[in-house]
């Protein structure tokens, strides 16, 4: 009979013969073999992508080129520049197109080796992290460069004109829509630790002016340098952390948020209900009666 918390027996074997059927080696093997079949969709979707390049770049820029005036355009300043350009755009996209045959690779390499509650765990995860990081890089696509760009372009005038270049406006756009994909993965983390028992709301509410600082500081480090940038990463986040919150009071465990309730100063709920009115000794009436009744003394005192 198989139970569930049992590994599967190709990768992390039940006895001695398993393990000597798959040894080091094997595993290496196999490694190697899924990193080749992940260079190899890699290496497509970069083929694939650089056929399509001017058009992923056109519509890269497109959040600039609606806030910039009429007949503006992006320059580059040096002879390969715009080549160069062009071949991140493609890797990048081709990166994009690749993941699912990547993120396939990786669980085939993984799954094996892990019990079934950690395969039900790890894939609703790794699906959910997906959608935190995709969604975090369009709302820095629709919602953060428009507002971004118009501050940026609003110092040009009569006498100072703006000109971005290809290769500067790659490398500031792909920062900024990697540290917003990154930034949303924010609730599904702290939710994890909570469901964990590592934090629980209430510590998150106790360090909640600990975690603006961190925030503030990490959008400084992993945004391009400016406030600007810092501000429109850090606020989202500190609204992600609000989220994050709420995640925690409902996935913690039960236990551990009595816990930390008590450890606030709240009075823990009673386990059993009381009966009648207790004295000073802290003895209900009840108790004390049946304790006179069943007492030898007081039998005696009673004969």
């Amino acid at each position: 009979m198989t139970h569930d918390h049992e590994p599967d027996n190709r990768r992390r074997g039940v006895d001695l013969e398993d393990d000597e059927k798959m040894p080091f080696t094997a595993h290496l093997e196999e490694l190697r073999e899924r990193l080749i079949k992940s260079f190899i969709a890699a290496g497509a979707g970069f083929l694939i992508a650089y056929g399509f390049k001017d058009k992923i770049f056109e519509i890269l820029i497109r959040p600039l080129v609606k806030v910039m005036g009429e007949g503006d355009t992006l320059i580059y300043t040096g002879l390969p520049e715009a080549f160069f350009t062009y071949l991140k755009v493609a890797f990048l996209a081709g990166l994009m197109v690749a993941s699912p045959v990547i993120i396939y690779q990786f669980w085939m390499f993984v799954a094996p080796g892990l019990y079934r509650k950690e395969r039900k765990i790890l894939l609703p995860i790794v699906v959910l992290s997906t959608f935190f990081f995709v969604g975090g890089a369009l709302f820095g696509y629709f919602f953060v460069f428009p507002i971004g760009f118009q501050f940026f372009l609003g110092f040009a005038n009569e006498k100072i004109q703006a000109l971005p270049s290809m290769k500067e406006y790659l490398s500031f756009s792909a920062k900024l829509l990697i540290a917003f994909g990154l930034a949303f993965e924010l609730p599904l983390v702290l939710t994890g630790m909570a469901r964990m028992g590592i934090v629980t709301d209430v510590f998150l509410k106790k360090n909640r002016k600990y975690a603006i600082l961190l925030f503030f500081v990490g959008a400084a480090i992993v945004t391009p340098p400016d406030v600007v940038s810092q501000v429109l990463l850090a606020v989202p986040l500190m609204a992600l952390y609000e989220l994050s919150i709420v995640g925690a009071k409902v996935f913690q465990p039960k236990k551990a948020g009595e816990e930390a309730a008590e450890a606030e100063g709240k009075p823990p709920e009673a386990d059993t209900p009381k009966t009648g009115h207790e004295n000073e000794n802290g003895v209900s009436d009840d108790q004390d009666a049946r304790s006179e009744v069943s007492s030898p003394e007081s039998g005696e005192k009673n004969a």
